[in-house]
């Protein structure tokens, strides 16, 4: 059951679209603006259910915050969805190779996220 999605991105836009996409799960969003917010944010939200994770930001970038949360081994039954307008197959690539269990384009279609989180969370169908 998906109850707490952490949610990293520098736009506070794309924080407000989130909402409306989550409504949804009826979940708790936790919102944070670069890779290191997310860090702290995560230590303070260890049960967190899924991480929604941009690549481009400030501070500390989505395949750095990857890194660090793989290298902690702490939360790796978290699972995060990179949603970013980085197309380049490389960064999916790298991405997905540093442990991420999907990748969604910006623009996306909340059907694309929906589909999505209830592969990886199927009791929220």
């Amino acid at each position: 059951m998906l109850k707490k999605v952490l949610v990293i991105d520098d736009s506070a836009l794309i924080h407000q679209m989130y909402k409306m996409v989550l409504m949804r799960y009826k979940c708790d969003i936790v919102d944070a603006l670069n890779g290191q917010d997310g860090l702290d944010k995560l230590a303070k939200n260890p049960d967190t259910d899924m991480i929604l994770l941009d690549i481009n930001m400030p501070l500390m970038n989505g395949l750095e915050f990857i890194k660090k949360v793989k290298g902690l081994g702490t939360y790796d039954h978290i699972p995060i969805i990179i949603v970013s307008t980085e197309g380049k197959e490389e960064d999916t690539m790298r991405g997905l190779s540093l442990g991420a269990k999907g990748y969604v384009k910006k623009p996306f279609q909340p059907s694309d996220l929906h589909t999505l989180i209830e592969k990886l969370f199927p009791s929220n169908k």
